[in-house]
């Protein structure tokens, strides 16, 4: 494990330490190979979380499920998408919403994501944060690439241990 897998890990592990109540949701496009890693995370937790933890599908229409989000009244709110980070394939970072401002990374599609966390906290008091993975490839395809892949499941493994701590 390298030391960037290391730091969105604990960085995660801390921003989640006081949640009680969380949103997870994927976004991406299912026919654009590894844009499909967030919602392939949150596949691979369906039925394996508690009561508390509202995990979400989003594919590219995040602003879609805002009242879905509002209703479940989260104390935090955590968005999966893949986003050109300059890193290896499969490599994550965690952003925080209010830092969006300040980041520079290339998501694979044109969403809002921005305005979509603006919103979201204006409408209630949540914490918002964005887990971006790396893509290989994001050319017109199903399926993931074997490293994208890989990266998703220790992920959503990581996640589940997390979540269910």
């Amino acid at each position: 494990m390298n030391n960037e897998k290391s730091g969105f890990r604990k960085e995660l592990e801390i921003w989640l330490s006081d949640a009680k109540k969380i949103v997870v949701a994927g976004i991406g496009n299912p026919i654009r190979r590894d844009d499909f890693v967030g919602i392939k995370i949150v596949q691979n937790l369906k039925g394996k979380v508690s009561d508390n933890i509202y995990l979400i599908e989003c594919e590219t229409v995040p602003e879609s499920f805002l009242h879905q989000i509002i209703d479940f009244n989260p104390t935090h709110v955590l968005l999966i998408d893949a986003a050109i980070l300059g890193q290896k394939p499969g490599e994550a970072k965690l952003v925080k919403s209010e830092d969006l401002e300040f980041f520079s990374a290339y998501t694979t599609h044109m969403l809002p994501l921005r305005v979509f966390c603006d919103y979201l906290s204006q409408m209630i008091k949540t914490k918002i944060a964005l887990l971006l993975i790396e893509p290989k490839n994001t050319d017109f395809g199903e399926g993931l690439t074997s490293e994208v892949n890989d990266a998703a499941r220790k992920i959503a493994n990581f996640l589940l241990r997390l979540l269910s701590g």
